[in-house]
Parts: C-alpha cells; structure tokens; sequence
C-alpha cells in the first residue's frame, strides 16, 4: 500500500476532527482523491508515518510527491492551486 503518484491520497480517520475538514473541503472542491482510512487499514499509518515523518493526522500526499501534516484549509487550497486542480 503506497500512495498514488498521479493522484491526492489522503491518509485519515473518521474520529479526526481535521480529517474530517480536509476530506470535506477536497469534497466541496470537487478534487479526486484516493481516501485511505487508517482505522479500516491501521498498517496504513506506517506508510503515512513513513511519508511524514511524524504520526499526526491527516496526511495529504499531492500528485508531485510533497506532502501535508494536519494542514489548514488555506494550505491545501493554495498546493492544489499551485498544481491547477483547482
């Protein structure tokens, strides 16, 4: 289980207050992304922990391999502009 390198995968949790946020705002904004529930999948967190670095949540893996830890709406906003998939 890897993320994608041609789409958003965003590691969460449905108890995660800003899981919940981020996956709502890539849902209002229409962006496709591959959704990885780490209580449905927990070996899924040491990939998500591999790729950060840190054991918090989410994590939002972009297309261009960077990566965000808990990020506010305004930072996930702004990468996927930088991408234009917004």
């Amino acid at each position: 289980m890897t993320a994608s390198t041609d789409t958003i995968t965003m590691f969460g949790a449905d108890w995660c207050r800003d899981c919940r946020r981020t996956k709502a705002q890539l849902d209002e904004l229409g962006v496709d992304y591959t959704y990885i529930d780490l209580e449905a999948e927990p070996a899924a967190a040491d990939v998500a922990r591999e790729i950060s670095g840190r054991t918090q949540i989410p994590v939002v893996v972009y297309p261009d391999a960077s990566h965000h830890v808990e990020p506010s709406n305004d930072d996930v906003a702004a990468k996927l502009r930088e991408l234009s998939l917004i």
